[in-house]
């Protein structure tokens, strides 16, 4: 094992990071993808710094396959744009590289400082980037081509322990980025390291900070744990340490007040990953489908409202309404939530024929709308949503019960 090491004020050397060498760390180069490692050369042969942080390095110290290889370096985002023509700068205030190889898309970022705290975006260097990082698990660089591992923070020996500590004091962690409690469950429902009850305590004391956050954030966690093939273990974690009644309070609702239906929803979890595995480039609307069955079944006793109501269009309507509001704040594209609430009824033994006239087109986005009522503006219906969960959020910190603020319509 080697060591890294700085100088203090006075001058003094200070042991500043652990490195890891190939017989220690046990990863070889065919287990990085080929891509990967062309971007690193790249980078490395224009005189940059460059590794492979994050998930990846976890993965291959417990010898699973990485799903994505993110990579890290002292290199601009203008600089890397220009090594490789096959590449986009993406995001406006956090700047960071996209690099594409047919269909694989590998994020290269530039280090970032502190000098903003932890989630300040400035550029930095590779001493203040490890400070930025959550987890010690997450904390890790990589070096391929030296076949080297960097570990500031203990992080070789947290993954060799099953620990998840963080690198950032716990008294700011959450504070800074509420997100950081979902990365936590994550990690521990799908890593098999276990979370201290530190740590634990900590996300159920914060899981309100979470309420303020916006629902394109929450809504890119959700399909994040919708897509892992891991959403059972992920959302009995999230339950546990009260923080799902943040991504889905109308099922937190339900699943608090009604035994059978958590039975279900926690059995159609299973099922959607089971499916995610084995159709891993599904559509969204297949998983959609396993989320919102239950909750659509209850509605109503679908086939005697069939046979009795020749509305069809407006029954849709109110069902597609009542789903769409079931799974707020994630916010889907219209089109998979429409694909799964059709799926639904059709296994539900109903045939439902929509007419054309009982949608009208969205005048920007060209997406269809339901034909409801006049519709009150967007900025005050975000207004209106946000707070709503605040609500049924507020209600279960308070009284560790939530009671759902509407009974569905019965159709």
């Amino acid at each position: 094992m080697l060591i890294r090491y700085s100088a203090d004020d006075k001058g003094r050397p200070i042991k500043k990071a652990l490195i890891y060498t190939k017989d220690e760390h046990g990863i070889t180069q065919d287990k990085i993808d080929p891509d990967a490692l062309f971007i690193l050369k790249q980078l490395q042969d224009y005189g940059f710094s460059a590794y492979i942080v994050g998930g990846a390095v976890r993965d291959l110290l417990v010898h699973k396959t990485p799903k994505d290889f993110d990579i890290v370096t002292d290199a601009t985002p203008s600089k890397i744009k220009k090594i490789f023509r096959n590449s986009r700068i993406i995001g406006r205030r956090f700047r960071l590289v996209h690099v594409f190889f047919g269909s694989k898309i590998f994020e290269v970022s530039t280090f970032r400082s502190i000098c903003d705290g932890t989630v300040g975006n400035r550029f930095g260097t590779m001493d203040e980037d490890v400070q930025r990082r959550d987890f010690t698990l997450n904390a890790l660089y990589y070096d391929p081509l030296k076949e080297q591992i960097i570990d500031y923070v203990g992080g070789v020996k947290d993954i060799r322990k099953g620990i998840i500590r963080p690198v950032i004091p716990l008294k700011q962690i959450f504070e800074e980025d509420p997100v950081r409690m979902l990365r936590a469950v994550k990690y521990a429902a799908t890593t098999g390291c276990k979370m201290p009850w530190t740590l634990k305590r900590k996300i159920q004391k914060s899981a309100h900070l979470l309420s303020p956050v916006s629902p394109s954030r929450l809504t890119e966690e959700l399909l994040k744990i919708i897509n892992s093939g891991h959403a059972y273990e992920i959302v009995k974690f999230a339950m546990e340490v009260d923080v799902y009644m943040c991504l889905q309070p109308a099922a937190t609702a339900l699943m608090y007040e009604n035994s059978s239906f958590r039975e279900k929803y926690f059995q159609h979890l299973k099922e959607m990953d089971a499916f995610q595995r084995e159709h891993p480039d599904s559509r969204l609307g297949d998983k959609l489908i396993y989320l919102i069955y239950d909750f659509a079944a209850s509605l109503t006793d679908w086939k005697a409202e069939v046979e009795y109501n020749s509305a069809a269009s407006e029954l849709y309507v109110q069902t597609w309404a009542q789903c769409r509001n079931f799974v707020l704040p994630m916010n889907p594209q219209r089109t998979e939530l429409e694909y799964a609430i059709r799926s639904v009824l059709k296994q539900l033994g109903v045939s439902v024929r929509i007419p054309k006239k009982a949608f009208s087109p969205a005048k920007k986005t060209g997406e269809e709308t339901p034909e409801i009522k006049k519709r009150p503006k967007k900025v005050n219906q975000s207004r209106e949503d946000k707070s709503s969960r605040n609500k049924q959020i507020d209600t279960v910190l308070k009284t560790g019960k939530l009671k759902r603020q509407a009974t569905p319509v019965a159709l």
